[in-house]
Formats: structure tokens, sequence, C-alpha cells
């Protein structure tokens, strides 16, 4: 018998057995969808029967000259929709070019696992703002900029009230720049499965851009809290449905480059 067949094999099966300590699949989806559950009816009741979405606009509203002051900054309107989505997006199509290149010219013949994880990403970076953004083109639900309460001409509409027949859409719902952020926490693919720690650290890094660009389109009157949190939770609902699709072969990548 080949000895590096005899040395391969136990450390097929120990890699096997650690993943398996550190990261139960069967465990892992459980929690994942009684989380995405919970979060789903903590939204939708803090959207429709609570005033925080108004409270917190409230903070960043001038009554006196009826506009969000923050709207007319660099930092707001420039720095964080401009440069810093532009930044995000393009780091997006190069994630989607160096997939469609390996597809030609393989850049990862070396490790599957690598062209893999690139393939989650690109495939993220594409369906997440996708997603927000069809379900923002059907959208009844105006920003606050909209609402008479904060200069516009819509009255307000909950998440969950009766649509007027004579209703103008106001396509606020989800938030939209919020996606461009949030995609980011695919990246949590590169350590996967071997280290959840890490993975859970960086999803919660990409959701976390995704909520401060969120909140500074808040402080700008351009959507409400419960908008922004529905992006981060279908974002979070779209990762764990693609992670699902790739579990077993992100498993058999790691397997096959440890015996490597």
């Amino acid at each position: 018998m080949n000895a590096n067949a005899i040395t391969t094999a136990p450390s097929i099966r120990n890699t096997r057995q650690l993943l398996r300590r550190t990261m139960s699949p069967s465990a892992f989806a459980v929690i994942t969808l009684i989380g995405l559950i919970a979060s789903a009816v903590a939204i939708a009741a803090l959207a429709q029967w609570t005033n925080i979405d108004l409270w917190l606009a409230d903070l960043y509203y001038d009554p006196v000259r009826r506009v969000f002051p923050w709207d007319n900054t660099w930092f707001a309107r420039d720095f964080m929709h401009g440069y810093l989505k532009n930044v995000i997006v393009w780091f997006g199509f190069l994630a989607i070019a160096a997939t469609l290149i390996d597809l030609v010219y393989p850049l990862f013949r070396k490790s599957p696992l690598r062209r893999l994880q690139w393939r989650f990403v690109a495939i993220a970076s594409i369906l997440e703002p996708l997603l927000v953004r069809t379900l923002k083109a059907s959208s009844n639900l105006h920003c606050p900029v909209g609402i008479d309460l904060y200069g516009g001409r819509a009255p307000l509409l909950r998440l969950f009230d009766a649509v007027p027949l004579d209703w103008h859409a106001g396509h606020c719902f989800p938030a939209g720049h919020a996606s461009a952020g949030m995609w980011l926490s695919a990246l949590a693919v590169f350590w996967l499965p071997a280290n959840p720690r890490k993975a859970l650290a960086v999803f919660l890094g990409g959701l976390f851009v995704g909520l401060t660009m969120g909140w500074v389109q808040q402080m700008r009157g351009m959507h409400f809290l419960t908008h922004t949190l529905a992006t981060a939770w279908l974002s979070t609902a779209l990762l764990f449905a693609m992670l699902v699709l790739f579990w077993n072969p992100l498993n058999a990548g790691t397997t096959l480059r440890t015996a490597q």
C-alpha cells in the first residue's frame, strides 16, 4: 500500500470529524430558520404596530425648514451614497468578472474550493441587490420625504395597511441602497466550512456595512429603519438558501484540498 495513502486517509477522517464538531449542518439550519422566522415577525411588528420609524425620522428632521439637513451634506450624499457604494459595486463586478473568466480560462485550477467560493460571492453580488430592487419596484410604501409628516404629499401607510384605490406607489420598501453593502456578507463563505466563527464575524461585518449605509439613508430621510432591517433580513435569508445549495460542494472541496 502506498505510504501517502496511509497518511492521507486518517487526515481526511480527522478533517471530517473536526467539521462535525465545529459546525453541524442540521443544527445550523434549524437555528438559522428559527432566527429568520423570529426576526421576520419582529421586523413586521416594528413596522406595523410601533412608531420607532417615525421616532427615528423625527431625530433627523428639521420641522422649521421642513427638510432632513443631512441630505445636503457631502458625507451622506456624496461619500456614503456615491463613492462608497461605487467601490462596493465595482468590487462585485470584479468578482463576477473573475468568475466568468474562470469558466473559460481557469484561474483557480489548483483550488476547486476557492473557485466555488468565488462563484458563491459572484452569485450573491447579483441576486441580493436584484431581489431587493425587484421587491422595491412593486412596493406601495413611501420614503419619509414622500410622506406628509416630513414635507411630502402621501399619508403614512404602514406595512399591512389597506392600500387606498387612488394610491400612488412609493417604491421605497425594502431599502435599496443598503443592499449594495449587505451582499458583502457573502464573503463569509471563504471561511466555510472549516472556520465557522470567523465566517460569522465576516458575515456580521458585511451586515454592519449595509446597516450603516442604510442608517445614513435614514438620516437623509430616504428610508425608515424597518426598510433597512427588511433588507438585512432578505440578505440573510438569501445567503442561507444559497449556503444550503452550496454546502455539500463546499465540504467536498475542503476534503479534496486536505487530501492534496
